[in-house]
């Protein structure tokens, strides 16, 4: 299991899903992290294969080109693992390195994909390109949502497409329900600042609502632009233009009481699946993948692109409260990694298209 980002949920999402994987009978994992990762300098994972990666644009590029150099060396650290294929977790913009070395000891990867397409408002298309490669070198692929799933059909033709579910993606769960602070419901929008989120949107519905009714922060990163200054404007709303750290997380989901996806699209959303690990209340757009994802919470309500009906879900909140949220990451987990590796020991058990160049 390798997922070598070095902030966001991608680390947690391979470390969550390889304990997880640990669990099946008659399965050894060993996961590999970049040495860069946040996740790392916390101190939570078991990471058998750490690997220095780059830091800054300049050092990516030095490691790509030294890929015909490096991948040697990575291999002849792979060997003694004596592996029966290998699962990339989430594509990153190093992973062709891994693709590589992985060719050179003649064992299969997999891909799990949470993006088949760049979202709107998305500026490295070089990412694009390269994770094109790298699921067009793979035996199989595995979409995170029906949403991806089809999608990739038409990406990477010809190879096997699995499904499987975000399962919960626990920073540490809040003790207290929603709403146990006896205060203004708190609302929080948090991830990336960028077209596809529907700050527009947002702030379109939070002008709808009445002011002192919720109090809401918007958190994450992306360009400054018009919609954030339109939510700047609004009372009782806070913007936070900035880097969230991964020990920060799980404080900021205790502060919420709900968590608002207010997408124009969406493949699913690893803001939804910690809101479920928290026991948040979840309000979302019914586009992409989302639906999907949050089909069977009860803590979840859904509403159509547009502002009006994103005012009234949030309004319900207040007047017909959902049920406090009690989330089983661990049994989530199981149920979901149960059938992933019934698949996998299928797909690796007969003849595999080995990676090439």
């Amino acid at each position: 299991m390798w997922q070598w980002g070095r902030r966001g949920a991608g680390p947690r999402y391979a470390l969550e899903l390889a304990r997880a994987l640990r669990c099946v009978p008659g399965a050894t994992v060993s996961l590999s992290l970049s040495t860069g990762a946040e996740i790392m300098q916390a101190g939570l994972p078991d990471c058998d294969l750490p690997v220095q990666t780059y830091a800054g644009l300049a050092g990516w590029a030095r490691r790509m080109v030294s890929i015909p150099v490096d991948a040697p060396a990575l291999a002849r650290r792979l060997r003694p693992l004596q592996l029966d294929g290998a699962i990339c977790a989430m594509p990153a913009p190093l992973d062709l390195l891994m693709a590589s070395a992985l060719r050179r000891v003649g064992v299969p990867y997999v891909v799990a994909v949470h993006d088949a397409t760049l979202h709107p408002g998305d500026i490295l298309p070089m990412q694009a390109v390269l994770q094109r490669r790298l699921l067009r070198r793979a035996a199989a692929l595995v979409g995170l949502s029906g949403h991806v799933a089809d999608q990739l059909d038409s990406i990477a033709p010809g190879r096997p497409v699995f499904r499987a579910r975000l399962s919960p993606l626990d920073y540490g769960r809040p003790a207290d329900p929603p709403m146990a602070h006896g205060g203004t419901l708190r609302l929080l929008s948090f991830g990336r600042l960028l077209p596809y989120k529907g700050l527009d949107l947002l702030a379109a519905a939070m002008s709808l609502i009445p002011p002192g009714q919720v109090e809401m922060r918007v958190v994450g990163t992306g360009p400054e632009s018009p919609e954030l200054d339109a939510l700047r404007r609004l009372q009782g709303v806070a913007v936070e233009n900035r880097w969230v750290p991964e020990n920060e997380v799980g404080e900021l989901l205790a502060w919420a009481d709900a968590l608002v996806l207010s997408h124009r699209e969406a493949s699913q959303s690893g803001v939804a699946a910690a809101a479920v690990a928290a026991g948040r209340w979840i309000v979302s757009t019914r586009v992409g993948g989302l639906a999907e994802q949050l089909a069977r919470s009860p803590q979840a309500r859904l509403c159509d692109l547009d502002a009006a009906d994103l005012a009234r879900a949030i309004n319900s909140l207040v007047t017909n409260p959902p049920p406090p949220g009690e989330p089983q990451p661990d049994h989530a987990w199981q149920a979901s990694v149960t059938d992933l590796a019934g698949k996998l020991q299928t797909l690796w058990g007969g003849p595999l298209p080995r990676p090439t160049d």
